[in-house]
């Protein structure tokens, strides 16, 4: 938690919430959401899974130790999601970060916040060496939330996500532990003047 800014595991008794902004949101988020490509000929396409069979999902994906979900709680409502996907261990230590947040609290600083708290658990508590972040390039206020925290832009990766029903080109945006080695969260502290450095 960072001031009205926090994350903790999602659950399935967030249902309502989590539809409710969700929904409010359609128009914002479809442009950003990912999509399954169509099935091959003679295949039905796949159901979109319901709220308690993706929480069920993540829930596995989490306890083999390949993801951490979490919702966004701004003011102590739910604001957003927040996953840390694609966790590899071995040699690589590494994981990406994927995100959405209420339109209504945009532009307050909660997405930055958000990030920098999971990125510091990463790789404070997680052990992680590496988290990245891969944006469609017209995605201008998710863009705005890695520069803010001083993400480095890697390049790009074409055709790399099904997209709002189509393959599309993402940057990509990385940190390594060893770049923030005060944590993130303390570093985008420093970088708004008047903001504490207290982590409650």
């Amino acid at each position: 938690m960072d001031g009205p800014t926090a994350l903790r595991p999602i659950r399935l008794r967030d249902q309502r919430a989590w539809r409710e902004v969700n929904q409010r949101n359609r128009d914002w988020l479809r442009p950003w959401e990912a999509t399954i490509p169509p099935p091959p000929p003679g295949h039905l396409p796949p159901r979109r899974p319901t709220y308690r069979q993706m929480v069920r999902h993540l829930r596995a994906e989490a306890q083999a130790g390949r993801m951490l979900p979490f919702v966004v709680e701004y003011e102590g409502r739910l604001a957003g999601q927040l996953t840390v996907a694609g966790i590899t261990w071995g040699s690589m230590c590494s994981g990406h970060i994927g995100y959405w947040v209420d339109r209504a609290v945009a532009g307050r600083g909660v997405m930055p916040t958000a990030v920098a708290l999971a990125v510091d658990h990463c790789f404070r508590s997680v052990g992680l060496h590496r988290v990245e972040v891969c944006i469609r390039p017209e995605n201008t206020p998710s863009r705005r939330v890695v520069e803010k925290l001083g993400f480095r832009e890697e390049g790009t990766r074409p055709r790399y996500l099904h997209i709002d029903g189509a393959w599309r080109d993402h940057l990509v945006f990385a940190l390594t532990a060893e770049e923030v080695p005060e944590g993130l969260l303390t570093r985008w502290h420093r970088s708004r003047p008047g903001r504490s450095t207290e982590i409650k």
